[in-house]
């Protein structure tokens, strides 16, 4: 999308005006179209490009069914308040429904040039008739053995009304005409389970289901014509409401997701070239206004794209590594709670294993010294290993607590199953607070040990998901210090008996402290500058948009504090405006994985990188529903390896990567860094082992360097 190509320069104005904020929502969109540019990227393997495009889809389908969502809710609700942009409601929801269709066209643009290089590499989507009637024995076998038996045609007529179609179903509306020459209308609701794109032939020959379908009609409609067809996909409104006193919160929500399925329609998708009757007839049908509507010009449900990658050759896509297991662990042969207590480690996913954080669940669950394990469940796998490794402990007598968070978009009914499981093995399950989420990770072991209890802390940046701990960069810490297993301790205590702690050791928390203290420390390196000291602050995270932080980090740069930020997604702070916010630099990583860490550095009076600068990681982002609405950790990193692996190898690779790099301009706009000698964080961190895990191998390494 080209975007007008504004120079803001600083007026003193600025400071008190919308100017100074970047939307949030077309900052997202912003984000989704960096992810589609990857899609372009003719460095990626061609498979990785489609599966690219796939996750443009997906992304977008999220915005719509939650941003997109809320933004048509407030407008019917008459709310009125402006954006810290400036925008009303209003101008909001008509700007970004302009941003998305102008990225539905872009994706659709993308994916016509990718079939077209597909079909160099023996991928072929067949489309035309020609290609059918050569396959025409083999498409009608699939039709038969796979897709007929699930199709359900529904007539419409006054004895068959209009039925429900749930969000993002896909339904082929038919206008058929009988012998008689008269017009009905007809739909082909496609089950959710139904593959989109069958094989067809060697060596990758492909049909879409819809095509298939269509080439088979009479099969289905015997004593009709086909007339007109058109294909859609329904976004629903995905926000749901819960009975916050409910006596079975369980129940409360159960309720509250199945009245999701039914939310108003926010957007109605449509492939291909509609005749007006059968328009009106969906329009009509589903009641949606033409603003609502949006036109795909080739395929509809760009994400299903993924299944072609998942049946397609590994040729094709990115060479295949092999995760690391840190070796500090092996030196203990495999044993968590030595090779923990010898030292603090952190482990660098997907770079390093995510074995290593299941390994150390399940070995609490076995270990008959451990006590007790206490543990957060905010996203997790199908057939998770943490969950299995929770039931057994339970089963073995000892004392399990699992926070389970309800209110994890998308994951609600997976959760609750998932507390369901646990409960019936005799866990301890707490569903944290009815206003705020439970985002923190963490896990908390304690151990007895020759007359003593010993805990052992885990603390990380992401979910324990051991599948998108594959694709996730996130970080995770072990440590057996006693003031930080104490304040886990303490957390713990806060969420499953509402015990606000008075005083914590080391942790900070939100949301009770954690905003004071980000302030805090930013406004130290204020005055550590004013006094004439090193003053600077290196950021990693996945959102900016607080507009308090935000005003912050401008005061700091207008006291000459250099600010460094790595912010993937969406970011609400203009940098480079002279005499304004010219002291910070935002880069957008974008490459093989999805950046999810949180890291936060202060330089703390000394030049960056030094062993004396403060480090941190978290579970939270600087956005106001992380520091005010839930329950985060804020890391402190003490142990000298730890500290160095962090800030001298992770953080300053990310600062150098210009090979994923997009920098943010003072107009809004990103640009890719186009480098001759190119650097990627990411092929670094595959090549490289971690500064804590390397252990015995250390001695191994640097002969080798």
């Amino acid at each position: 999308m080209k975007k007008k190509n504004t120079i803001i320069v600083y007026d003193e104005r600025i400071k008190n005006t919308p100017r100074r904020f970047i939307n949030r929502e077309l900052s997202w969109l912003d984000f989704n179209e960096r992810v589609l540019s990857e899609s372009e990227n003719k460095e990626n393997p061609l498979m990785e490009r489609l599966r690219f495009l796939s996750i443009s889809g997906n992304n977008l389908d999220e915005f719509h069914m939650v941003r997109v969502a809320g933004l048509y809710r407030q407008i019917k609700e008459k709310v009125f308040t402006r954006t810290d942009d400036g925008r009303t409601t209003k101008q909001q929801f008509n700007d970004v429904t302009k941003s998305l269709k102008l990225l539905i066209k872009k994706q659709q643009a993308v994916w016509n040039k990718l079939k077209k290089e597909l079909g160099l590499k023996k991928t072929k989507i067949l489309e035309t008739k020609l290609e059918f009637k050569n396959e025409k024995k083999k498409i009608e076998e699939v039709f038969r053995k796979n897709i007929y038996a699930s199709l359900t045609p529904l007539a419409i007529d006054p004895a068959h009304p209009f039925p429900f179609l749930p969000s993002q179903s896909i339904t082929m509306v038919c206008a058929l005409k009988n012998k008689m020459n008269k017009l009905s209308y007809s739909l082909v609701i496609f089950p959710p389970k139904l593959e989109r794109f069958f094989k067809i032939s060697k060596p990758n020959n492909f049909a879409k289901a819809e095509d298939i379908i269509k080439s088979n009609i009479k099969i289905i409609f015997p004593d009709f014509k086909l007339i007109n067809f058109s294909l859609i996909k329904i976004i629903r409104d995905s926000d749901i409401e819960f009975e916050e006193e409910a006596e079975d919160l369980i129940l409360s929500f159960e309720t509250a997701l199945k009245k999701r399925r039914r939310g108003v329609v926010i957007g109605l998708y449509i492939q291909g070239r509609v005749e007006k009757k059968l328009l009106a007839f969906i329009k009509k049908s589903l009641k949606v206004d033409e603003k609502r509507i949006f036109r795909v010009s080739s395929l509809l449900d760009i994400n299903s794209l993924n299944e072609i990658v998942e049946k397609s050759d590994e040729q094709l896509k990115f060479k295949k590594f092999k995760s690391r297991f840190p070796q500090r662990i092996k030196d203990f042969n495999g044993d968590c709670f030595s090779a923990i207590k010898k030292k603090d480690l952190i482990v660098h996913h997907p770079f390093e294993s995510f074995d290593v954080v299941v390994n150390f669940i399940e070995q609490s669950a076995s270990d008959e010294n451990v006590i007790s394990i206490k543990q957060t469940l905010y996203r997790t796998s199908e057939n998770s290993p943490i969950v299995k490794a929770l039931i057994k402990a339970s089963n073995k007598g000892k004392s399990v607590t699992a926070v389970v968070e309800l209110k994890a978009r998308f994951d609600e009914e997976k959760n609750i199953k998932w507390a369901k499981d646990l409960e019936k093995a005799g866990v301890n399950i707490v569903y944290g607070f009815v206003n705020w989420k439970t985002h923190a990770k963490i896990s908390l072991v304690t151990r007895k040990e020759q007359n003593e209890i010993i805990s052992y802390v885990h603390f990380g940046t992401g979910n324990y998901h051991p599948i998108t701990a594959k694709v996730y960069t996130d970080l995770s810490f072990f440590s057996c210090n006693s003031k930080l297993a104490d304040d886990a301790l303490k957390v713990f205590n806060f969420i499953t008996g509402y015990t606000k702690p008075e005083k914590m050791n080391l942790i900070s928390y939100s949301p009770n402290r954690l905003r004071k203290d980000l302030n805090n420390y930013i406004q130290q390196e204020i005055e550590n500058k004013q006094k004439g000291l090193p003053a600077e602050i290196w950021i990693k995270i996945n959102s900016l948009i607080d507009r308090e932080i935000i005003d912050k980090f401008y005061l700091a740069s207008q006291s000459g504090v250099k600010i460094k930020l790595i912010v993937r997604g969406i970011c609400g702070l203009r940098p480079g405006i002279k005499n304004f916010s010219d002291n910070i630099e935002v880069k957008s990583v974008i490459g093989r994985f999805l950046e999810h860490s949180r890291v936060y550095c202060f330089s703390n009076g000394f030049n960056m990188p030094s062993p004396k600068n403060k480090v941190f990681i978290s579970s939270a982002d600087l956005m106001t529903r992380n520091l005010d609405r839930r329950v985060e950790t804020f890391i402190p990193i003490t142990n000298g390896t730890v500290h160095e692996q962090i800030l001298n190898q992770i953080m300053t690779s990310y600062l150098k990567d210009n090979h994923n790099s997009w920098i943010l301009k003072p107009n809004g706009n990103y640009l890719k860094e186009n480098i001759d000698k190119s650097f990627s964080a990411h092929k670094f961190f595959i090549k490289n082992p971690s500064l804590s895990g390397r252990g015995s191998s250390l001695k191994k390494y640097e002969k080798k360097k």
